[in-house]
C-alpha cells in the first residue's frame, strides 16, 4: 500500500482524522505577480491546455508557479519534485509526491515537510484526495519523529487549472471550501506565501 491507494473519504477512518470544510484562506490577500511573470503564465497555462497532458500542465503550470513563489520569498523554503517520501509503509504512508515544500531552504536533504502536492489525474481534482490527505499525515508524522514543531501540514491538489487547499492539525482535517483557479493566480500565491510564512 502507498499514497496512492488512498480513497477519499475513506482516508479518514483509515488513518483516523475527523474531516471539517473550512473558509480556510478567505482573509488572504493576493500577491500579485510581476507583468512579466504573468504574461509568461499566460502562455504557459494556454500550452498546457493545448497539449493536455498531466506532464504539460505539471511543468507549464505548477512547477513555474511554485518557482515563482520560492522567488517571491528569497528561495526561503525547499522546493521538492518528484521524490520518494517514506514515512510508515506498513500504514502505506509511503511513496512518490509530486511536489513538497519544506520549512528549511535545504535542498539536499528533505526537512520539515510543510506542504504536499499532489496533481489530479484527469482533470479531477476528489480522485487525489486520498493520495494527498496520506501525504500530509506522513509529513506530520515526520516532522512529529524528527522533533520540528510543525503547528500544521497543509496539502493541495491541483490541475493546474484548479487549486484546492487541505489543512492537518492533529488529527483534524479541514477541507478548504474554496477552489481557486490559474485565472486567480495572485490569490493562489498570496495563500501559499501565508502558509510558508506561518511556520
Amino acid at each position: 500500500m502507498a499514497f496512492r491507494d488512498f480513497n477519499f473519504p475513506d482516508v479518514q477512518q483509515t488513518l483516523g482524522l475527523t474531516l471539517t470544510e473550512a473558509n480556510l484562506f478567505d482573509g488572504v490577500s493576493a500577491v500579485e505577480p510581476s507583468s512579466e511573470f504573468a504574461a509568461r503564465m499566460r502562455s504557459g497555462v494556454d500550452l498546457a491546455l493545448a497539449v493536455n497532458t498531466e506532464k504539460a500542465r505539471s511543468e507549464f503550470i505548477i512547477a513555474p508557479v511554485l518557482m515563482e513563489l520560492r522567488r517571491m520569498l528569497g528561495d526561503g523554503f525547499g522546493l521538492f519534485s518528484g521524490i520518494e517520501f517514506h514515512v510508515d509503509a506498513s500504514r502505506g504512508l509511503n511513496g512518490f509526491c509530486d511536489f513538497i515544500l519544506t520549512r528549511s531552504p535545504l535542498q539536499s536533504v528533505l526537512t520539515a515537510p510543510l506542504v504536499a502536492i499532489v496533481e489530479a489525474k484527469n482533470d479531477n481534482l476528489r480522485t487525489v484526495l486520498g493520495q494527498c490527505i496520506a501525504a500530509m499525515v506522513a509529513a506530520r508524522e515526520f516532522n512529529a519523529r524528527t522533533a520540528v514543531p510543525v503547528e500544521s501540514t497543509y496539502g493541495v491538489v491541483t490541475t493546474g487549472g484548479a487549486w484546492k487547499f487541505l489543512r492537518l492539525s492533529g488529527s483534524d482535517l479541514e477541507l478548504d471550501k474554496h477552489e481557486y483557479f490559474v485565472a486567480e493566480l495572485g490569490k493562489i500565491l498570496g495563500i501559499f506565501s501565508t502558509i510558508l510564512r506561518s511556520q
